[in-house]
């Protein structure tokens, strides 16, 4: 039985230019049929100090208000949002893909520290070039090889596992620094940052980054990145 979908719901996130931890829990509430309040707290900024700690007692963003009890980190989200609203369906039945979809979700949630770094998720961004270390390299690689184990172990040409599930919320992110940044990409790899990007809600969300008036210098890289 899923929660009462009466109950207040408050997403309180950073730039969605930037915040790509937001963006993964946002993209669950939005695929379980949810629309919550957002509220967008400038990164970086005196703002967001003066302001976090009535919304966080963690100072991080996202963090998910149900009435008066909060949950935080994305993966925690996600999955409450799943427990409580989606009748569990930002998950595949089938346990083996399950599995293997909760092991991938864990891995981009721990993993990938030098793509992360090198490359930081921006909306506005769109090819730009940038110089890859062999630890960059290596991580686009592996995110790659895990698509594809996905999609051959679901036979899926969408999503990685069928339908939506919390593995593509956990990868969208990915998939807006590949379209910020000129990489190359195997076909597959292409054909899903092809799918994501024709998500409405993703486009929704990059639509109102791209009308955000904040920068953070630090976040702007590649060539080009002056532009901004």
């Amino acid at each position: 039985m899923t929660a009462d979908t009466s109950t207040a719901l408050t997403l309180v996130c950073g730039n969605r230019n930037y915040s790509s931890w937001s963006l993964r829990a946002w993209l669950c509430t939005r695929k379980a049929g949810l629309d919550p309040e957002v509220v967008v707290l400038p990164m970086d900024t005196p703002e967001f100090e003066a302001r976090i700690a009535q919304y966080s007692p963690t100072r991080r963003v996202p963090v998910l208000w149900i009435g008066d009890e909060w949950v935080w980190d994305s993966l925690a989200i996600a999955e409450t949002v799943n427990e409580r609203y989606a009748d569990a369906q930002l998950w595949p039945a089938d346990e083996g893909l399950r599995a293997f979809g909760r092991a991938m979700a864990a891995e981009m949630h721990s993993g990938f520290g030098a793509l992360r770094h090198a490359l930081p998720m921006n909306c506005r961004a769109k090819q730009r070039s940038v110089v890859l270390s062999a630890d960059v390299r290596n991580d686009i690689d592996r995110l790659c090889e895990l698509w594809l184990q996905a999609k051959s172990k679901s036979g899926s040409d969408t999503w990685l596992l069928g339908d939506f599930s919390i593995v593509d919320a956990m990868f969208a992110p990915v998939v807006v620094r590949f379209s910020a940044y000129a990489l190359e990409l195997p076909e597959h790899a292409k054909q899903y940052l092809a799918h994501w990007l024709a998500d409405a809600d993703l486009q929704s969300w990059i639509g109102l980054a791209e009308e955000e008036p904040w920068v953070i210098q630090h976040e702007e890289v590649g060539n080009g990145a002056s532009l901004q």
